[in-house]
């Protein structure tokens, strides 16, 4: 066998091992992960049609709601900006979800300026200073939660994290394991390119 062609099957089987590692990695911590009392609970944004939140920010709001009710969190931020097709933000489409399930007003505090994960975490943890918040745990889909953690870990957010898996949209929920594959290696690079 020629050299080049030996190397060539390296590089692929390296690069399958690292796509199954980094899989693995985004599944387990899913499944595992489990949320501990704190002091606030940040619900990450997701898609709005129009006014009305999409299933999978109604069930990360459930979610985030059904930890307040438990006494998980005294406060929830919601988190997520305006985005196309969208004619409020994903933090406002939230806030109106929860108070219309009787959650009160006075205990959500909006975050409605970020546009992606690392947006979301960033001008949340400012939310969480601006109130004297030290925990918190953070809601996403299962499928999200690695990359939430990485991002957590780098803004210094203590936090735990409890995940949701809508089962009507499994075929959305398998492509979003796929695409977090791509998503941490792209952080992974941010975070080294900062760095240097």
């Amino acid at each position: 066998m020629k050299k080049s062609l030996r190397i060539i099957i390296a590089l692929i089987t390296i690069f399958f091992v690292a796509v199954l590692v980094t899989e693995f990695q985004v599944i387990s911590f899913g499944e595992n992960a489990k949320a501990e009392k704190s002091d606030c609970i940040i619900v990450l944004g997701c898609k709005v049609s129009g006014k009305t939140p999409s299933a999978f920010l109604k069930e990360r709001t459930n979610e985030g709601l059904r930890l307040y009710k438990e006494g998980y969190g005294s406060y929830i931020i919601v988190s997520g900006g305006k985005g196309s097709g969208e004619d409020i933000s994903e933090a406002q489409a939230m806030k109106s979800y929860l108070i219309f399930k009787g959650m009160d007003s006075s205990k959500i505090i909006l975050e409605d300026k970020s546009s992606s994960t690392l947006e979301n975490l960033t001008n949340s943890k400012e939310k969480m200073d601006a109130n004297g918040f030290k925990t918190a745990i953070i809601v996403s889909n299962k499928y999200h939660l690695k990359r939430a953690s990485m991002i957590a870990k780098w803004q210094k957010i203590d936090a735990s994290y409890s995940g949701v898996f809508v089962p009507p949209y499994k075929n959305y929920e398998i492509l979003g394991y796929i695409r977090e594959v791509p998503a941490i290696w792209k952080y992974i690079a941010y975070e080294v390119i900062r760095k240097i």
